[in-house]
């Protein structure tokens, strides 16, 4: 792409599809990414503050340039305290005055070390997990509301399972060299850490023992990634008298009364890990517990505090995990904890400003077109029998559609914003939030509600809502032209649409019915039918190489859900592109479907460290850009037609070894 921070709203800048960004020295029968992004890979190298670069990191780029106008404007001026305006701007200018956190050190934190400190008993123990947990630190097991799986309109207590410092249990029970590599550099961390908060260099060390002794004493009973995409095996309903056979050492009426829940259905998702955390709290000593306390709160608060925690936090989790070579500027940085603290707020002023309300309507005709679409593809399957297809068919029916921003603005009056410290802002934005969400326990939902500020560069889909919701800051280009042609809008938000539309019907959404609630309605049969196709791409993405060099293979089952969405998305987008277009012509030497599947491609454009690209195959549910160009495709007769694919070529599949799903 061209200018991509143009903040013309007319297409001129941009071409649709820059020859630039091709490499035509690559047959689009080979590689088709390489074909269609390797101008552009080698024209975007990874900036040294990222892990990886792609036209999804372009965009948000872009996007953050356009909220920091926004939040400078608040920043910038004297605002009446209570405001937004206010609330932002203190709250941003705090975080950029390095000079008064350096002097503050760590004494804004001083109330929750003493708190720790005063911890006797196991009683004690318990007091500071509830307290903690309303401050957004990590605890062994967590809080929030969310809607009943088997009853989709009444919001009800969730408890999951937590405590690991890293970000995947895979981490700590993982044998091979470059886990166990991984855990050592872990717990040097965490005993720098210790060292900075005042420890000596052996008390140090002994700290970072006990942490990483608990945090695998969790991870060997914690549900994998896979198991937890199974929503049967983490909907696990009870109450309090339920939770407290399973889980008896624990105090759960004083926890609730401490997180200010009054607890009636309680779901627990993983119910094996909480009895470990049960037996954790009777045999952990007091004193290991008060050490994994210090050590929760400081990884909590480390990017907000002096330069010594920030710097630390970042040579573990952005250079040893990820492979980023230098922060973000602080502007950035500041600008991401006041979004995170304030994002609906801030999204209202971005829509003001940058969304044209003429995308939201081309947007909705769209979604309509791709929903007829997938109605006719249900109609035509030939694996799936009528009584599953009649259920199908509702269900893509109720399907909801939101688009651009919410109709009603979420009120940040109840958050407190004072012109103290930046990191106890960070804490009382977070009990807010914490609170904001507990609020809803026992309680209809509000079905009007989003669960992503406009702001953001992404789309999903909700199983429990059935609906399918577009923020603002994706309709843009790469992904959304206003004046572009249908080929190119197809092949980019179109397949977006769809993927979230397929999601619906993936190997999780499958299992929610048309009201959002777990509810089985497909036939044995049909399940059967299912099942065994997807296994197919399970199959084709496992053959993938995470890198090059390297022997570890993507993780097709994980990625199952996006890889079946992906594949989806395509096929009735191009369906619908096919019904709804009257282009033939070519534009720049391309007929309209090689645009559709050139501009398709393009969104997946990218460059990874190794190291990135491993950490997201253990945590990802999303398989790696390039793969999501080329695996879907191989699977696809009309971009074979496009592009003359033919046997031999590393694009083709022979047919029965193709997935047909949706």
């Amino acid at each position: 792409m061209t200018s991509c921070n143009e903040k013309s709203k007319t297409e001129t800048a941009e071409p649709a599809i820059n020859l630039a960004d091709l490499d035509t020295t690559v047959s689009p029968t080979q590689n088709f990414n390489e074909y269609a992004n390797g101008g552009w890979k080698k024209s975007h190298p990874i900036p040294a503050e990222k892990s990886r670069y792609g036209s999804f990191d372009q965009l948000g780029d872009k996007t953050e340039e356009q909220v920091k106008t926004v939040v400078q404007e608040a920043a910038n001026k004297t605002n009446e305290p209570g405001t937004v305006a206010y609330k932002i701007g203190t709250m941003y200018n705090l975080g950029m005055d390095t000079a008064k956190i350096e002097e503050q050190g760590l004494k804004p934190l001083k109330p929750y070390f003493d708190d720790i400190a005063a911890i006797k008993t196991p009683a004690d123990v318990q007091k500071t997990l509830a307290t903690f947990e309303t401050y957004g630190f990590t605890t062994p097991f967590g809080f929030y509301a969310a809607p009943d799986a088997k009853n989709s309109d009444l919001v009800i207590s969730q408890i999951y399972q937590s405590g690991l410092g890293l970000p995947d249990r895979s981490y700590y029970t993982d044998d091979n060299d470059h886990a166990k590599k991984l855990r050592g550099e872990y717990v040097d961390h965490v005993a720098k850490m210790f060292a900075l908060m005042g420890d000596d260099e052996a008390t140090a060390k002994k700290n970072a023992a006990t942490v990483m002794r608990m945090e695998t004493r969790m991870a060997d009973a914690a549900m994998t990634r896979l198991e937890q995409r199974d929503p049967d095996k983490t909907y696990n309903k009870t109450n309090l008298k339920g939770l407290v056979e399973m889980a008896p050492d624990i105090d759960w009426a004083d926890y609730f009364q401490r997180i200010g829940v009054k607890p009636e259905d309680i779901n627990v998702e993983q119910p094996a890990f909480m009895k470990e955390v049960d037996a954790m709290i009777k045999d952990v000593p007091v004193n290991d517990w008060k050490t994994y306390f210090r050590w929760s709160l400081i990884d909590g608060t480390a990017p907000y505090l002096t330069d010594a925690f920030v710097k630390q936090n970042f040579d573990f989790f952005g250079k040893t995990m990820s492979g980023v070579e230098v922060m973000r500027p602080r502007w950035k940085r500041v600008q991401r904890s006041v979004s995170g603290a304030m994002s609906m707020a801030i999204g209202q002023l971005y829509v003001k400003k940058y969304f044209p309300p003429e995308a939201k309507q081309r947007m909705e005709n769209l979604v309509e077109n791709l929903r007829k679409s997938l109605a006719n593809r249900i109609k035509n399957l030939k694996w799936m029998g009528d009584e599953t297809k009649e259920k199908a068919e509702e269900k893509l029916a109720a399907i909801g559609v939101k688009v651009g921003y919410p109709d009603k603005w979420r009120d940040y009056s109840g958050l407190q914003i004072k012109d103290d410290s930046y990191v106890q802002n960070v804490l009382r934005a977070r009990k807010f939030g914490f609170e904001y969400n507990r609020d809803k326990v026992n309680k209809p939902v509000d079905k009007s509600e989003w669960h992503m500020p406009p702001q953001m560069v992404n789309a999903y889909y909700s199983p429990s809502m059935n609906e399918i919701v577009f923020p603002a800051a994706i309709l843009q280009p790469p992904f959304f032209f206003m004046n572009g042609d249908d080929a190119v809008n197809y092949g980019a938000i179109g397949v977006v649409i769809g993927h979230e539309m397929t999601h619906g019907f993936d190997d999780q959404g499958r299992k929610f019915d048309k009201n959002g609630n777990l509810n089985d309605w497909w036939t044995d049969a049909d399940a059967k039918r299912f099942n065994k196709r997807a296994d197919v791409l399970v199959h084709q993405f496992n053959q993938f190489l995470v890198v090059d060099s390297d022997t570890v293979h993507a993780n097709g089952r994980l990625c199952l859900g996006e890889n079946i969405a992906d594949l989806g998305g395509l096929n009735i987008s191009h369906d619908a592109f096919k019904m709804g277009s009257k282009e033939t012509g070519k534009i720049d030497g391309f007929t309209p479907d090689q645009r559709f599947y050139l501009a398709y491609a393009h969104v997946w454009a990218q460059n990874i460290r190794d190291k990135e690209a491993l950490r997201r195959t253990k945590e990802d549910v999303h398989s790696l850009g390039r793969y999501r160009v080329i695996g879907p495709l191989r699977n696809l007769p009309a971009f074979y037609a496009a592009f003359n694919v033919k046997p031999g070529d590393y694009m083709y599949l022979p047919e029965d070894k193709r997935a047909v799903i949706w």
